[in-house]
């Protein structure tokens, strides 16, 4: 296994983690992942929000609430370059018998210590062409 593609399996195990905490009403994976100036979109933002702290705050009132029962990353895809690694995948999860269905992109940073930290989200919606 080259180191991209090690680097790449790390970035998928990192985000499938926060993710796992996430579905059960923990965002404090996605959290502790993300950079002190986090730059954060989603479909159901006017505007993006910028740094941690703005984040947590858009966290902490849904903490608790969500219970996802099923849930898959789909075809996650990382490119690395030198100290960024960018994810894309499909999100679909299952609550309350509905199925939601989301695209996201991480930006992840090396540190200067070697861990990875997530520069940039963007979640968006899912468009089927069926």
């Amino acid at each position: 296994m080259s180191d991209r593609d090690s680097i790449g399996a790390e970035i998928i195990l990192l985000e499938k983690r926060a993710l796992e905490q996430w579905n059960h009403g923990d965002p404090d994976g996605f959290i502790a992942l993300s950079s002190d100036g986090v730059v954060y979109e989603d479909p159901a933002l006017e505007h993006p929000l910028v740094g941690k702290e703005a984040l947590e705050a858009y966290y902490d009132p849904i903490r608790g609430k969500v219970e996802i029962t099923d849930f898959k990353m789909i075809d996650p895809v990382v490119r690395v370059s030198s100290i960024t690694a960018v994810l894309i995948y499909g999100y679909e999860a299952r609550r309350d018998g509905s199925l939601f269905r989301m695209r996201c992109t991480e930006v992840y940073r090396a540190t200067l210590t070697g861990q990875w930290e997530i520069i940039r989200t963007r979640w968006s919606c899912f468009r089927s062409v069926y």
